[in-house]
C-alpha cells in the first residue's frame, strides 16, 4: 500500500505493524467477543484492543528493541530511551463492539519529544494515512493535504466527547451548542484518531475536542501539521499530546475563527 512512497525504516515498520493489527480486528469485527468496562460510562475494552496491542508492540519490538511504549491497554513499559511508541490498537472500541465498522489503529513514534512517525489505519476502507515529520502525509502512498476552505460557515467539523461528559470539562458542552448555532455541520464519528486523518486528507475542516490520550491523537496530530493544517490548544497556544487539554486541529485557515469561538468563557 505504501509503494508509491518510500518511508524510513521505523515508520515502515508502523505501517506494517498497523496492517497486522487491523487484520486481526478484521478477523474480530461482528463475531462474538468478550468486551468489558473500563473507568467512564461506554468506555469499553474487548479481547480485539489486546490482541492487536500485543501483536503492534511485538512488530515493533522487532524493528527497534530498545524502544519504550505507552499504549492505550498495557500503559507505559519497554526501556526508557529515545524512542518512544504511542500506540492505540483499536481507537473506536464502542463502535467496534456495537459492529459499526468506524475504528482505527493508530502508531506515532516521538523521538526525544518530537513526533517523528504517524500512522493512522482504518482497517474497513482499507486506507493507511502516513506522516514522517518534514516529509509531508500520504493516503495510500499518495500525498495528502488539508482542504482549502477558509470560511467557517462554509466548514464541516468534526469532534468527540469526552466519557466523563457528565462534568463538562471545559464547558465543552456549551462550547459545541455556540458551533452548532452557527449552523455548521458536525460529525462524531467515534474515533479521534481518524477524525484527524479525515482532517487532513481534506474530508473535514477541523476537528475539537477535550480529554484525548495521547494514543488517541498522537499520529494524527503529525498528519494534520504535514497535510500543511495547524494544531493547538483552543486558546491557539502550544498543544501536547501528554497534556489531555482541549485540542483544536484545522486546516489552518479556519483555525483562528474556530479557536475564537473555542476560547470564549
Amino acid at each position: 500500500m505504501v509503494k508509491e512512497k518510500t518511508f524510513s525504516r521505523l515508520t515502515q515498520a508502523a505501517c506494517e505493524a498497523a496492517l497486522i493489527a487491523g487484520e486481526l480486528l478484521r478477523q474480530g469485527f461482528g463475531s462474538q467477543f468478550k468486551v468489558s468496562s473500563k473507568e467512564g460510562r461506554h468506555n469499553l475494552v474487548t479481547e480485539y484492543d489486546t490482541k492487536a496491542e500485543q501483536a503492534i508492540l511485538a512488530h515493533l519490538k522487532k524493528a527497534a528493541s530498545t524502544s519504550s511504549f505507552l499504549a492505550e491497554e498495557s500503559g507505559a513499559t519497554g526501556q526508557l530511551g529515545d524512542l518512544l511508541w504511542v500506540v492505540d490498537p483499536l481507537d473506536g472500541t464502542v463502535n467496534f463492539a456495537h459492529n459499526i465498522p468506524f475504528f482505527s489503529v493508530s502508531i506515532a513514534l516521538e523521538e526525544k519529544g518530537d513526533i517523528v512517525s504517524g500512522v493512522v489505519y482504518h482497517p474497513h476502507s482499507n486506507e493507511l494515512f502516513v506522516a514522517e515529520k518534514g516529509e509531508g502525509a500520504f493516503l495510500n502512498g499518495k500525498k495528502m493535504q488539508v482542504s482549502s476552505v477558509s470560511r467557517l460557515e462554509q466548514s464541516i467539523l468534526a469532534t468527540g466527547f469526552p466519557y466523563n461528559l457528565a462534568d463538562n470539562p471545559f464547558h465543552c458542552i456549551e462550547h459545541f451548542i455556540d458551533i452548532v448555532k452557527l449552523g455548521i455541520p458536525i460529525r462524531k464519528l467515534g474515533s479521534a484518531a481518524l477524525d484527524l486523518a479525515y482532517t487532513a486528507a481534506g474530508r473535514f475542516e477541523g476537528f475539537f475536542a477535550v480529554g484525548l490520550s495521547p494514543w488517541d491523537c498522537a499520529a494524527g496530530v503529525l498528519l494534520i501539521q504535514e497535510a500543511g493544517g495547524q494544531v493547538s490548544h483552543w486558546n491557539e497556544k502550544y498543544f501536547s499530546i501528554h497534556s489531555r487539554l482541549p485540542i483544536l486541529a484545522t486546516n489552518g485557515r479556519i483555525h483562528k475563527q474556530t479557536a475564537s469561538i473555542l476560547h470564549k468563557l
